[in-house]
């Protein structure tokens, strides 16, 4: 568990700035002794599936299994107005971060730690995220279903195992990040939408893959790298104003498609960018 302070730093310098330049009195974030939330939900019932909702301002988030049910573990944070609910309804849980409408720099430190397990049955997970660092293990899950939003992120999503179940689609929208997406044939999806501003951004589809899957990436003035294992066939259709694309491996090149081939369920990524490098890696 570590502070989030830096990051607040740069979430809240901009939202200072505009409230001296407009004359807004923005409070103080008040920060307290730390607290612990425990988190035990079990599964609920009635449903295929459990959908699981994960609401966050700026932290630090770091996801695992090993839950008995559908969701554990604690959540730790030393702003009372930031004290986490837990909501039921029917087949959903969502853990919802309590918000401040406008906040300052703090004078201490702030804590916003959400350290969870989740469980092995069926969940259509969505996690929406300001500023805020942490690392997902989602391997030996059964998501039928995974959605991510954050805003400015240092983050590392891994599945180190296949998804137990065939995910329908996988879903991350990120603003200016450095975002690691690892082992992704692990997955188990058919479609894997990443939509990014500026930053810096690894796709490794690394693992098992099961079945074709279909990859739309869209992204601004970015630094992305894609490695796709040998023996795997793929191919990156490339558009947009990016022009410095550097291929490492086996790649046939016509224009502005880079294919390799290979054995098995195909990849087919369509990939649009604004200025950036590109590194396609064949590994």
């Amino acid at each position: 568990m570590k502070s989030i302070f830096p990051m607040l730093v740069i979430a809240t310098l901009v939202l200072a700035t505009l409230a001296c330049s407009i004359n807004i009195n923005v409070p103080t974030i008040k920060t307290g002794e730390t607290e612990i939330l425990r988190v035990n939900e079990a599964v609920p019932s009635g449903s295929d599936f459990s959908k699981l909702a994960l609401k966050m301002g700026a932290g630090e988030l770091y996801l695992t299994s090993g839950a008995e049910g559908l969701v554990q573990g604690k959540i730790y944070y030393n702003v009372a107005a930031w004290k986490p609910t837990i909501i039921r309804d029917q087949n959903s849980v969502r853990i919802e971060q309590g918000q401040l409408e406008k906040v300052k720099l703090p004078s201490d430190d702030v804590t916003n730690s959400w350290e969870l397990k989740l469980g092995a049955s069926p969940i259509d997970l969505t996690i929406d995220a300001g500023a805020y660092k942490g690392t997902l293990n989602l391997g030996g899950l059964s998501l039928v279903n995974l959605t991510i939003r954050d805003g400015a992120s240092q983050s590392e999503v891994i599945f180190d195992s296949p998804n137990l179940v065939e995910m329908e689609q996988l879903q991350y929208k990120t603003g200016a990040s450095e975002v690691k997406l690892m082992n992704l044939a692990n997955a188990n999806t058919r479609s894997v939408s990443f939509d990014s501003g500026a930053g810096s951004y690894t796709l490794d589809f690394s693992g098992t893959l099961s079945r074709d899957m279909q990859v739309d990436i869209k992204s601004g003035v970015s630094s992305i790298k894609i490695i796709v294992p040998e023996g795997v066939p793929c191919r990156v259709t490339v558009s947009g104003g990016l022009n410095n694309v550097s291929p490492m491996g086996t790649w046939t090149i016509s224009s502005n498609v880079y294919e390799k081939v290979g054995a098995g369920p195909r990849i087919d990524i369509q990939l649009s960018m604004g200025v950036g490098n590109l590194e396609l890696i064949s590994q």
